[in-house]
């Protein structure tokens, strides 16, 4: 590759999340449409020059069926023109509530609603909301507003659903509001508004549309599917309100987690993203209760779930992961190959101090022999985390501490975010607030240290070979997007593959040459 296509591809590598489309697939023989997604996990890394943001600033996660920017593809097979309502939707937020949309968009359809493309061919739209920091409820209300003054008739849910008369005194338009993980409530209230299509009298009713399979529809590209385990949270750190929207830990029975995962495969999925509020705390609520997956007893619990999962022989990535002890037997399974050596754990800062505040694990210096721990078991592990700067309280010694210790750690993947109060969130009355310029300094001082940490580890892979996944095909500059075990999707880098051939294709694993490196990516080259 050129250096001048390797400037090209890089600057659309660390482009804004919002540029970022992926197509989004259904799984089943007869989808009614496609809409396109955006989705990624908390935080992105990224240079300085053109600094990524938490999710709730100007990178939500929206997945559009009725957006402008949105355009529509070809299913499995094409469905005949229905009279059936349509239904758009708008999903802000992370992929956990990415989910929630699949779940409620799967539901509808089987309903025999189809899905919009744009607003004007909606008969109403449901706006799935992000309420996690106040930059977050700003633009889940805005969306609101758009959705209402382009269509008319609109559904709010989601996590900002907990503040229906806030919705309501800003769009006192909206027709009803529901919570966080509320698809009754939606679905209800959507035949409310647009009664269900009488099937039996519809002569375009096409009944492949009840061969809809237990993996539901999907708004990532085929090839990859997230997989929530648990809802809620048993934490209570003074940052963030999950608990409120969305109550205590509450982990779906092994067995429905397994008959998922298995769906997914065999609808095509390579790989399988892991995620729930507390992913590590899985069955504890269930007091780890055994259930029956094929003919085998299984407990719900994270040591046993990630076993199961090896099992079906594709890709599973870890994320959102609290470091507790049990971590460790699971990092044992990573060296084993039975799992991808990545641990997304947002560790949240360093300072003793700070940590206390935050009421997260105050020991940093027991979390760097964890680390090390983890690296002497499997020496190939990736640890990405994420970080909260300018938090009430936070000194410069402070934030010299967490820039210490990223020194010593040497993460590999490293997203941070300014802290931003939220309503109800207990650290909005901790003292000594720090002032936006100063956590604005801090996010770029400490962005620019892992940038050149990020640098320094990717350069030690040139020259190594590498099993990447297709993301995408470049067939203007003959390039494939791939990512390594090392990138989960949309939040860490990739790996550009250049001069493939014809028969490379979207969903394929290459094995490849690391040719080159750059603070964040790497480019490889491919002998197939």
């Amino acid at each position: 590759m050129s250096k001048t296509s390797t400037e090209s591809v890089n600057t659309t590598a660390t482009a804004p999340l919002s540029a970022v489309k992926d197509t989004a697939t259904i799984f089943n023989p007869a989808a009614p449409t496609i809409v396109q997604a955006q989705s990624q996990a908390d935080v992105s890394q990224t240079d300085a020059k053109q600094p990524y943001h938490h999710k709730a600033n100007h990178n939500q996660n929206r997945s559009v069926a009725q957006s402008s920017d949105v355009t529509t593809a070809n299913a499995t097979a094409t469905m005949p023109v229905s009279a059936a309502p349509k239904i758009g939707f708008v999903s802000l937020g992370c992929p956990k509530a990415l989910v929630d949309s699949e779940r409620i968009i799967t539901e509808l359809s089987r309903d025999g609603y189809q899905v919009a493309s744009d607003y004007d061919g909606a008969d109403l739209v449901v706006v799935n909301t992000c309420g996690f920091i106040e930059s977050a409820v700003q633009e889940s209300l805005d969306a609101i507003g758009e959705a209402i003054s382009k269509n008319g008739k609109v559904i709010v849910t989601g996590c900002l659903g907990k503040e229906a008369d806030k919705i309501r005194e800003m769009h006192p338009a909206v027709l009803a509001v529901t919570g966080a993980h509320a698809y009754d409530e939606v679905i209800t209230a959507v035949a409310q508004h647009v009664p269900k299509p009488n099937r039996s009298q519809d002569a375009n009713y096409d009944p492949k549309i009840d061969l809809i399979n237990e993996a539901g529809i999907k708004l990532t590209p085929s090839h990859y599917a997230y997989l929530k385990i648990s809802e809620g949270c048993n934490h209570r750190c003074t940052f963030c309100i999950i608990p409120s929207l969305r109550g205590d830990l509450v982990s779906r029975p092994i067995d429905n987690v397994m008959n998922e995962a298995l769906a997914l495969k065999k609808a095509g999925v390579k790989e399988l993203l892991i995620i729930s509020q507390d992913t590590s705390a899985y069955g504890l609520d269930l007091k780890y209760k055994t259930s029956f997956w094929n003919g085998m007893p299984l407990k719900s619990k994270f040591y046993d779930l990630c076993q199961a999962l090896n099992d079906l022989g594709i890709w599973v990535r870890l994320h959102y992961v609290y470091p507790y002890p049990h971590v460790d037997k699971v990092v044992e399974l990573m060296a084993e190959k039975k799992l991808l050596p990545y641990l997304d754990i947002p560790f949240q800062h360093a300072s003793h101090r700070i940590l206390k505040a935050m009421k997260r694990p105050a020991h940093s210096e027991n979390t760097l022999a964890r680390i090390k721990a983890w690296r002497d078991i499997c020496p190939d592990i990736v640890i990405r985390s994420t970080f909260v700067v300018g938090f009430p309280g936070e000194t410069e010694e402070d934030f010299q501490c967490l820039l210490d210790w990223l020194v010593e750690a040497r993460l590999d993947r490293v997203g941070a975010f300014t802290y931003s109060e939220v309503e109800g969130a207990v650290a909005n009355d901790l003292p000594d607030h720090v002032p936006e310029d100063v956590k604005q300094s801090r996010y770029e001082r400490l962005m620019a240290l892992q940038q050149d940490i990020s640098a320094q580890k990717l350069q030690e892979k040139v020259g190594k070979t590498l099993t990447v996944l297709v993301d995408e095909i470049d067939s203007d500059e003959n390039i494939a997007i791939c990512r390594s075990y090392a990138d989960a999707p949309e939040i860490d880098g990739h790996v550009y593959v250049d001069d493939i051939n014809a028969q490379v294709k979207v969903g394929q694993f290459l094995t490849v040459t690391i040719d080159d490196a750059s603070e964040y990516d790497l480019f490889a080259s491919y002998q197939g």
